[in-house]
């Protein structure tokens, strides 16, 4: 009994599951021709549209936007999508590219995981140590500093002071360590409580999130905009995790394959993703 509760808890946390997914994943995999892609800014775009630019994020320590930095993500050349245990994903239909982003060993980086992780990974990389922290679902805030400093209690309530000791360890396997623990005591259900809605779809910018809180829950987050020459009406793409861990990947477009794998701004009441529907109060930003 005690193990059956300790696994419902594990779904109850990280559950990113739905029946759309099970269905695409019935469906017969897709050879998709695209060209070598560097980086998310090179998938190609539909005729007449511009991409949205950003304040450049030129080095590991630039001050470069969020939005630039999801921008210039890199691409694996290999766009199947991988398990945390190094199988494939059974629904190979759903992704356009697939990010080169660790996915770690252990079945941790889910949906709302990876959007913490792609918002973490920025922060550390300008260097920002002390804006690095999210809550777990009981409510107690996990902080980087907290971890570099040594204290790997996170749960447990510790001082305001989150000043970074001299011996703190900040490399970027500790990082990574401390990322995993938020892996294990976040979900959709505490990341949803830490973002703020946009009013408006029409508002929306690179970084925004798509999130459902709960089990199950699912989060994808917006990684790129353009908007039309002569109209202005912007189209986005979108990236996610799922369950199991696996690659983070761009999502590919199932109502529209002209605009595939971008989606529009004036989709109807719901934006239907291959393994999730969202609707559009669901929208949200750090």
């Amino acid at each position: 009994m005690k193990n059956l509760a300790l696994l419902t808890l594990f779904f109850l946390i990280n559950g990113c599951d739905n029946n759309v997914a099970q269905q695409n994943a019935k469906a017969t995999a897709v050879v998709f021709e695209t060209p070598d892609l560097k980086t998310i800014k090179d998938l190609p775009l539909p005729k007449d549209y511009i991409k949205m630019k950003h304040s450049e994020f030129t080095s590991p320590t630039g001050m470069g936007s969020f939005g630039a930095y999801l921008q210039n993500l890199p691409l694996k050349k290999d766009k199947t999508v991988y398990l945390y245990n190094g199988e494939k994903k059974r629904n190979q239909t759903a992704q356009y590219a697939v990010v080169d982003v660790s996915v770690g060993t252990r079945d941790l980086q889910q949906c709302a995981d990876a959007v913490m992780r792609l918002r973490g990974e920025y922060l550390f990389a300008q260097k920002q140590y002390d804006k690095i922290h999210f809550k777990s679902v009981e409510g107690q805030t996990m902080r980087f500093v907290d971890w570099a400093n040594g204290n790997h209690n996170l749960l447990k309530k510790v001082g305001s002071d989150v000043a970074l000791k001299p011996k703190a360890d900040v490399s970027k396997v500790n990082f990574l360590k401390y990322m995993d623990f938020v892996f294990a005591y976040a979900s959709t259900l505490s990341l949803v409580k830490e973002l703020k809605p946009v009013a408006q779809i029409a508002e929306i910018k690179i970084g925004d999130v798509f999130i459902k809180g709960g089990a199950p829950g699912h989060a994808i987050i917006v990684v790129d905009m353009a908007q039309h020459k002569q109209t202005g009406k912007k189209i986005f793409l979108i990236a996610q995790s799922y369950m199991p861990a696996q690659d983070i990947h761009i999502l590919v477009n199932p109502n529209d394959v002209k605009l595939s794998p971008w989606y529009s701004e004036t989709f109807d009441n719901q934006l239907i993703t291959p393994e999730w529907a969202f609707e559009k109060a669901a929208l949200r930003r750090f």
